[in-house]
């Protein structure tokens, strides 16, 4: 298991990342909430309360997640969720908590419903090119049969990351992805680049 810790998934929410609000009650994915309305301006910082309550709560959820309480943890990042203003969608912080979300439902094998967080991570900011947020997605596409999404997911991590990305993951992922490409030469193409 990778521990992400909330800084982790921060910093992949800034180099390319994405998000999905998943209720915590049923379980069952929502929708994101529809784009502001022409005209109405969207604040670009969270308010400052909010924005420590919701450090807060994440702060919280990162702990129990080390300690492997991951129900816990998944619901002090649904609280913090629930705190950002519509639409959640256009928020940086949705994208490390839709991640961190992702990553606990990928761990306890929920994987339809990581597969919708995931995706959802994607449209968020800086979501689209996290290696981190390819990888999950891909390992959960993989889980769910689909091969072809799964291999174009975990190449694209692969080729965010490189190698590094797979040493704390089951081999099994990095060598699902060795039948589908010859791994060498795409990073030898990449480097070229």
């Amino acid at each position: 298991m990778i521990a992400c810790t909330r800084a982790r998934w921060r910093r992949a929410a800034t180099g390319a990342l994405a998000c999905l609000l998943v209720m915590p009650a049923q379980g069952h994915a929502q929708s994101p909430a529809p784009p502001p309305e022409e005209g109405t301006a969207m604040p670009t910082e969270l308010d400052p309360r909010a924005y420590a309550e919701i450090t807060r709560l994440t702060d919280q959820g990162q702990a129990l997640f080390d300690e492997g309480r991951l129900e816990e943890a998944r619901g002090l990042f649904m609280q913090a969720w629930a705190l950002l203003p519509e639409p959640q969608s256009e928020w940086e912080a949705t994208t490390w908590l839709a991640t961190a979300i992702g990553d606990i439902d990928f761990l306890k094998g929920n994987h339809a419903v990581a597969r919708q967080t995931l995706e959802f991570a994607m449209l968020c900011p800086g979501g689209l090119g996290n290696p981190f947020i390819h990888l999950r997605l891909g390992q959960t596409l993989l889980e769910l049969g689909e091969k072809d999404r799964a291999a174009d997911e975990l190449m694209r991590a692969y080729m965010g990351a490189g190698e590094g990305i797979f040493a704390e993951q089951d081999p099994k992922y990095r060598a699902f992805l060795a039948t589908r490409a010859i791994l060498d030469r795409a990073l030898q193409r990449r480097s070229l680049q």
